[in-house]
């Protein structure tokens, strides 16, 4: 019952692997290692040192930063000092952070750089309860306790003095007790804070290690926010199962990072699959008639190879002699991009196109989608090593129940649902509802038991012809092409399917070099007439799959991305359709002229 505790997990995971890595980061471009053991103490240091501050059981603690070592270490901290952690996505505004800090109360706050100082010190005034700011970065100039470093904070507290305090806090808070705000991304109204119990995060530990083997010889690289649910949860898994975590600041790095990490495991959204798949196909259609048939031979012999694993036979001799050549010669390459072999990745947050699937389970490299909410911890269901069906979300995880109720809403019972969202209890009672939390998404259970996912009923777009259209699927499909960084589609009371296209411009304006078309801006390349026929064309063929209604009928390239700042995207990265809608009304009215 005490390791269902996360603070009493990671004491015991840092006591039974003192001497493995559990950290590594990157510090003026040498990787440094922060053990088990030394993970421990800097633990222990904080949590003595928020007690010493006054921090009492069930007091918020903010975290405002990007992903690092002292992330992780004071969100420990702060469950060890029997405190609540409430995580704030480091893109966000001021305005947006200083929303979080208001409605949870916050007695501390810990923050990344200097840009994240500056927005929190902009509204402290405001709040008297926010008694203490913790730099990560820098040695700040205050007064007192007020505002300090992190390095202050840590040696106030190694005399160990509260560490029995600690301790008898940690055994006297209930595993049922509530251990984060996880406040939601907001794509339609306020964010919401999502409480998550102790409870909640065991029963996902416990079922990643039902169908999952990680241990202290992987490496994870943790590449998704920490203050998104799926990577601070599977970081907690990692952890637990004293795995290696490997941090990165900029993500824009990743494959950079996975080629020195070399991760065995690791999670993702779809994005960041469907972009390499994309590079990967863009060079292939530039490529040589030859290239392109010995990639596509490779790609056949590795998925002929994957069949029969999962079917549990034995591949025939001349199958693993034509597989042994097509990995030597296309396959091995392919992997090497990502970081060389893996376990598995896993995907989830959004729709993973199952050509995506295949194609890299051709190459050795299996992706196991899941689904879930913040709401649900975050896993629902999720494909496994053992148990995979592309196209599908998977199998509900152990201890978990799924149906689908009315409207083909999918519904979810289980130790992995939340207490409630925090102060609000309408909004809790209207997703709450006779033990099941009613999740917002469409979808259906095939005749195998998995999952497949449709839409968000808010998001579905009724046309004036009648037509109910799930927006995702059209996004999923065209959004995977390598010229296209972000999508949106219009339609709903419309005639028919529109989209806004932001194209992928470094790629854009080498392909208006090779082909010599001139240019002075994006907005003048834009309007070239060959580009159009060029995206035109492209939509079109990723669009092969669709019904004829679903397809786009027209489109407007953007020549700027949507953006946090402008409103149009959460921090999770997605598009908030009616702010999208109202910023560029004019231009969606111009692509509907008969209307």
């Amino acid at each position: 019952m005490a390791k269902k505790h996360l603070a009493a997990m990671i004491a015991d995971s840092c006591r039974r692997h003192e001497k493995q890595t559990a950290m590594r980061y990157k510090e003026g471009g040498v990787w440094q290692e922060i053990s088990y053991g030394d993970l421990g103490s800097k633990i222990r240091s904080v949590a003595g040192a928020l007690i010493d501050l006054g921090i009492q059981p069930g007091d918020m603690v903010g975290i405002f930063s990007q992903n690092r070592p002292e992330w992780t270490i004071a969100d420990f901290g702060t469950l060890s000092a029997g405190a609540v952690s409430v995580p704030i996505y480091a893109t966000n505004t001021a305005a947006q952070a200083e929303y979080i800090v208001g409605d949870a109360d916050l007695k501390a706050i810990f923050v990344g750089d200097n840009d994240q100082l500056a927005k929190v010190q902009s509204f402290a005034s405001r709040y008297p309860e926010l008694k203490t700011i913790v730099a990560f970065d820098g040695e700040p100039v205050s007064d007192g306790d007020a505002v300090m470093s992190f390095e202050t904070l840590v040696e106030r507290g190694t005399s160990g003095e509260h560490a029995a305090e600690s301790e008898r806090r940690i055994r006297q808070t209930a595993p049922e007790s509530l251990a984060t705000l996880i406040y939601t991304s907001g794509t339609t109204g306020e964010p919401k804070g999502v409480m998550l119990s102790h409870t909640n995060f065991a029963h996902q530990i416990e079922a990643i290690n039902a169908n999952f083997d990680v241990g202290p010889d992987d490496r994870s690289l943790c590449f998704l926010p920490l203050s998104h649910v799926y990577e601070r949860s599977w970081s907690f898994y990692v952890f637990s199962r004293g795995a290696q975590n490997n941090y990165m600041r900029n993500p824009r790095e990743i494959l950079d990072y996975m080629r020195e990490v070399r991760p065995t495991a690791m999670v993702s959204v779809p994005r960041l699959y469907e972009k390499i798949y994309a590079a990967v196909m863009d060079r292939l259609e530039k490529s040589s008639p030859g290239k392109r048939r010995l990639f596509g031979w490779a790609l056949g012999v590795g998925r002929n190879m994957a069949d029969v694993r999962q079917a549990g036979k034995t591949p025939a001799l001349g199958l693993r002699l034509k597989h042994r050549l097509a990995d030597r010669l296309v396959l091995s390459k392919l992997r090497e991009i990502v970081g060389g072999d893996k376990n598995f990745f896993s995907a989830g947050g959004a729709p993973l196109s199952k050509d995506i699937e295949v194609f890299f389970l051709s190459a050795g490299l299996l992706v196991c989608q899941g689904y879930g909410l913040s709401e649900t911890a975050p896993t629902v269901t999720y494909n496994t090593p053992h148990n995979f069906k592309f196209g599908t979300v998977g199998r509900p995880v152990p201890e978990c129940e799924v149906k689908i109720g009315t409207d083909n809403e999918i519904l979810v019972k289980g130790a992995n649902v939340m207490m409630g969202y925090y102060k609000k209890p309408e909004a809790s009672g209207a997703v709450l509802k006779d033990g099941w939390f009613h999740t917002g998404d469409v979808g259906l259970i095939d005749d195998d038991g998995y999952l497949v996912i449709t839409d968000r009923i808010k998001d579905l777009i009724i046309t004036s012809g009648g037509k109910n259209i799930a927006p995702q699927r059209i996004e999923t499909a065209v959004g995977r092409d390598h010229y296209i960084e972000q999508i949106t589609t219009i339609g709903d009371r419309r005639k028919y399917v529109s989209a806004l296209i932001v194209p992928s411009f470094d790629a854009l304006e080498v392909y208006a070099r090779e082909k010599n078309i001139t240019f002075q801006s994006r907005e003048e390349l834009l309007q070239k007439p060959e580009i159009l026929v060029f995206y035109r064309e492209r939509i079109d063929r990723q669009s092969s799959e669709l019904a004829g209604f679903e397809t786009i009928k027209a489109f407007t390239l953007l020549p700027q991305e949507f953006s946090q700042e402008n409103g149009e995207l959460t921090p999770t990265q997605k598009i908030k359709r009616k702010v999208v809608a109202e910023n560029y009304r004019d231009l969606i009215d111009a692509m509907y002229p008969q209307d």
